[in-house]
Formats: C-alpha cells, structure tokens, sequence
C-alpha cells in the first residue's frame, strides 16, 4: 500500500496532518510517540507580536464536538524562530507547517517574511479567519477582495508554498477560494471552525467569556466535506481537508471529495494518539477499499 501523496510540490509520507491549534509545537505528543510517522503538522497559529488569548472560560463542550475561542494565545514569530522550531528539529525530522494569523495585511506579510528565513518550514499555512482591525473587523477571509490581497502580500515574501485556510462562515466559499487562487495560492486548508455559542442554563449567560467561539468536532464533518468537495470543483491548486476527521475511513472520504492531505483537529485534544491511530489504520482501510497507491483517490468522486 502506497500511502505517500504530495503537497504543492514537497512530499508527505501520509496526508494525515493535525490541525493548527490542536498539536502545539508538536513536544508533547513526541513525548507519547514518535511523531515522524505523520505526514506533517501545523503548528500553534503564530502572530508578529506574543498575544494572551481570550479570557476564560474558553471552551465549551457541544454534542459530537467542541466549541474554543482560545483567541490565537501564542509566543509570538520571534520566539518561535528562537526556541520553538531548534526545539523541535530535536523530535521532527520532516518539514513543518507554519500557521500565520495576523491583523492587517501588513502584519501577516511581516510575519511570513520572518518564517521564510526557517529551513524547517515546509508550507506557510495563511489562517485568514482574522479580523481585519483597519477594516471594521470584518474577517479577511469573508471577503474574496481582502482574502486576495493578504494572499498577494504573503506571496511577495516568501519562496515557500502558501496555503490559505479558509473560513467556513461566509456565504460562498468557492467565490473566496477562487479568489486566493488567482491571487496566486498555491494550497487552500478548509475548513476552519464555524461559529458557535452555547448558553449555561442556571447562569443564563454564554458559557464562553467571549459569547461565540469556533465549533469543530465530528458534528462539522459533512460541511467540511461538502466544501471541499465545492472547491475542488472550482480550483486547481491542492486542498488540505479538515474538519471533524477521526477516522482513516474519514481520511479517504475527504480525498474522494478532493482533498491532497487531510488535517485531524478536535480528534487530537480527544485522544492525543488520534493522527498515530489513523495513520496506522490506512493501510487497512486502503486494502478494504481496494485502493493501492492513496493519491490516486484525490477527487475520485467526482469522476465515478
């Protein structure tokens, strides 16, 4: 069973990737198992500056999932160039997904120019879920025009590939999708966590101190797949699918709709062994299906 593909140009081993947010740096699964034996993973989402995060409480349980408004807490990119990526050579020994998150064009631009300097990142992996601070708030990628332009930015300064992850939260995801492309993208991630708010009962407040937070889990696997299968229909470049993926079953499922990896999230804060388990479950799950070599699967629905 071949279960290599590979993404905008560099090879993965497997497609499996956990998500931004849910692995850290990568120390302490390491200190579980070795994590060599993922494709990749994308680490915590890193801004210019160190940023707290939201107040607490910042999670709240859902059924079949999750909701976080955790608010992108980080060291910062020059911790992250300093101590984080040396750290992690020691335990990693493939390249790396940086994660960028920023609040104007500028800053995601001066961001990705600093990481572009790491020999250990593989892609940039642009998070445009922000909210543009100099535009009302409004978040980057609910807008096909703003999405382009943080996309052109980032594209400026660095060689590696750029991927954008988008939002789910708009009304047309394939209009921003496009858009990142012509602006020159080379991925797209989907999909981010949509908006979601639960409400304590005997308070009668919102359990999240910032009312709304990002629902992820299970329960979002067929809107994920659905807007990957949406986009694939309408771009070229390479899809990272994710959202709700807990199983290797759910791993060719996102392929068949068009994925090239697949990112696992809310299945690692579950199970930290969850990526190990599905990338060990694969092979398995490939002879059952009758499936040899994996990248011959990408978009395979759409043509059967």
């Amino acid at each position: 069973m071949n279960t290599s593909v590979t993404l905008c140009g560099l090879p993965l081993e497997n497609p499996v990737i956990p998500a931004s947010g849910t692995f850290g740096y990568g120390k302490e699964f390491a200190e579980l198992y070795d994590i060599d034996c993922l494709g990749t993973f994308s680490f915590k989402g890193t801004t210019r500056q160190p940023r707290f995060g939201n107040p607490t409480p910042r999670i709240a349980e859902a059924p079949a999932g999750m909701l976080n408004a955790v608010g992108l807490q980080n060291p910062g990119v020059e911790h992250v160039l300093a101590e984080e990526l040396p750290a992690m050579a020691v335990f990693f020994h493939k390249p790396v997904m940086a994660n960028v998150s920023g609040f104007s064009v500028a800053e995601y631009a001066e961001t990705c120019a600093m990481l572009d300097e790491a020999s250990q990142v593989g892609w940039i992996e642009v998070n445009v879920s922000c909210p543009n601070v100099h535009g009302g708030g409004l978040s980057f990628g609910a807008d096909p025009a703003l999405a382009a332009e943080v996309t052109r930015a980032v594209k400026a300064v660095t060689k590696k590939p750029v991927i954008l992850k988008l939002s789910p939260n708009v009304t047309d995801i394939v209009s921003i999708a496009r858009a990142c492309e012509d602006a020159g993208a080379d991925g797209l991630s989907l999909i981010n966590t949509l908006l979601g708010l639960r409400l304590d009962l005997s308070t009668r407040r919102p359990i999240l101190a910032n009312t709304t937070g990002g629902l992820s889990g299970p329960a979002v696997f067929p809107v994920a797949l659905r807007m990957v299968w949406q986009v694939y229909e309408a771009v070229r470049i390479p899809l990272v699918g994710m959202g709700g993926v807990s199983t290797a079953e759910d791993v060719l499922e996102m392929m068949l709709a068009g994925a090239t990896a697949v990112g696992v999230g809310a299945a690692n804060l579950i199970d930290p062994y969850a990526a190990q388990k599905i990338v060990e479950g694969l092979p398995a799950a490939m002879e059952k299906y009758g499936i040899e070599n994996l990248s011959d699967i990408i978009g395979g629905a759409h043509h059967g």
